[in-house]
């Protein structure tokens, strides 16, 4: 098959290209990609797409640093106080105090707030008419929660959002482009200093004032910008992609979405399924700290390694029929949120709002149609729609 060129945005703009993944995990499962005219640095990188090794990966943090380089293709400049892009012990010291903030107790109590929100952007949707669910629907429950959790003022939301969008959008081989992850970390640094003048009852509060037991000193300013960069973008996107790709999937398999109405104790299985099948994170970078071999490939020490979790997450090793969407799906070992000491930290909060809005759509609308193509969002490291023509058939209401 003739490769592709993962280090560019465009070979994602139509969606996750998983012929040739499929054929990477049956022919090439550890491969080199040469550097292209898109690769940043102009260095080259391997590319990781068998579940297992994706896995191994994941859980041997001390060959496979997070450190060395970043999480993404291209090397990040935060490298030793961003929270992914550390390994321990800081990584332990960030997590251990950003953890204050994402409690079970902090997480659960949001579950009322967050459904009144989804009821509220329900309301939005025209009845039985074309409208684009991806910045009416899929966006707004993440963007809100988001903004609720980082004590962000909802009026702000989205200008935000834009911020990430067009960041994004720039196809530079990053979750963000630069420009945008200044201005992003501008906001965040006036939020952060309001938080430390007057904390309110949001969970940035707690992480900026949040100090461990050993004495270990509170997150500076530096940290704290790039938290609020990290998990701003995270969780205002990837829940976003989960949503909107979660509801083609049900629209797609008419059988599994009638299963789930009539089950609705599917639903706990039927969100692992929807982040398997999404997967918005669809690769991270690992950089080794030693020469290593993996599948029989020798790779380097200093060398970038991908690990492609959409690809795990169709691999036939891992999963009975992968291209099937199962809501019943158990066991589903996915990797859609990463695993080992680095599994996502808004995990929680990502299920839940998944949960909470398919059981309001399914409680609102009777049937879902696709009214157009999608378009999807030029980017490499965040594979999402942006738009999705889409009309609702509300539920009939009965006249007593």
């Amino acid at each position: 098959m003739e490769p592709l060129d993962l280090s560019s945005g465009r070979t994602f703009s139509q969606g996750f290209p998983h012929a040739f993944f499929t054929w990477l995990r049956a022919n090439e499962p550890v491969w080199w990609h040469e550097p292209t005219e898109a690769t940043p640095g102009g260095e080259g990188f391997w590319v990781v797409s068998r579940h297992a090794d994706v896995g191994a990966i994941f859980k041997d943090p001390q060959t496979f640093s997070s450190e060395l380089g970043g999480t993404q293709i291209p090397d990040s400049k935060g490298l030793g106080y961003l929270l992914n892009h550390t390994d321990d012990p800081r990584h332990r010291r960030l997590r251990a105090l950003v953890n204050k903030g994402f409690t079970p107790r902090m997480i659960g109590r949001l579950e009322d707030g967050l459904r009144q929100r989804a009821q509220s952007i329900l309301d939005e949707v025209p009845p039985g008419e074309t409208f684009d669910f991806v910045p009416v629907v899929a966006r707004e429950l993440p963007l809100q929660a988001i903004c609720g959790v980082l004590g962000v003022p909802q009026e702000d939301r989205v200008v935000l959002s834009e911020i990430v969008d067009l960041g994004m959008e720039a196809g530079k081989g990053e979750v963000l482009s630069v420009e945008h992850v200044k201005l992003l970390g501008d906001y965040a640094s006036r939020l952060i200093e309001e938080k430390r003048r007057e904390p309110a009852d949001d969970i940035l509060s707690v992480i900026v004032h949040a100090q461990l037991d050993d004495g270990s000193p509170q997150l500076d300013i530096r940290e704290l910008r790039a938290f609020f960069n990290l998990l701003f973008p995270a969780g205002a996107e990837t829940t976003r992609s989960a949503i909107s790709g979660g509801l083609v999937a049900l629209v797609e398999n008419p059988a599994e979405l009638a299963r789930l109405r009539r089950d609705p104790s599917l639903m706990k299985t039927a969100v692992e399924e929807i982040v398997r099948w999404a997967s918005p994170s669809v690769y991270k970078r690992r950089t080794a700290s030693r020469d290593v071999e993996l599948g029989g490939k020798a790779i380097g020490e200093g060398q970038k390694v991908t690990l492609w979790e959409m690809s795990a997450n169709r691999d036939e090793a891992a999963f009975a029929e992968p291209f099937r969407f199962d809501v019943g799906r158990d066991p589903n070992p996915h990797v859609g949120f990463g695993l080992g000491t680095h599994f996502c930290l808004g995990a929680s909060l990502a299920r839940l709002e998944l949960r909470v809005m398919f059981e309001e759509l399914l409680d609102r609308f009777d049937g879902f149609e696709v009214a157009g193509e999608p378009t999807w969002f030029n980017n490499n490291r965040l594979v999402g729609m942006n738009h999705l023509p889409l009309r609702a058939t509300p539920k009939a209401v009965s006249v007593p």
